[in-house]
């Protein structure tokens, strides 16, 4: 398993372990919209329950910015 240059050290010492995990799974998915995005393709989501096919570009204006510096 390949690492990237992430610092894990900008986390506060009290994070946890599913708040790294989370932060990572938030990174991921960005990542994916991001390179999604510029290919002007789309995601399969679920919304509300209901399975939607949506423009990558769209599903990036609702995520949520990295918070922690990398």
């Amino acid at each position: 398993m390949a690492l990237d240059n992430s610092n894990t050290s900008a986390f506060p010492p009290h994070a946890s372990f599913s708040d790294r995990v989370l932060y990572g799974v938030q990174k991921a998915l960005r990542k994916l919209a991001e390179e999604t995005a510029m290919k002007g393709g789309s995601l399969v989501v679920k919304i509300d329950g209901e399975v939607k096919e949506v423009s990558a570009k769209e599903l990036l204006k609702t995520l949520p910015e990295q918070d922690v510096t990398e």
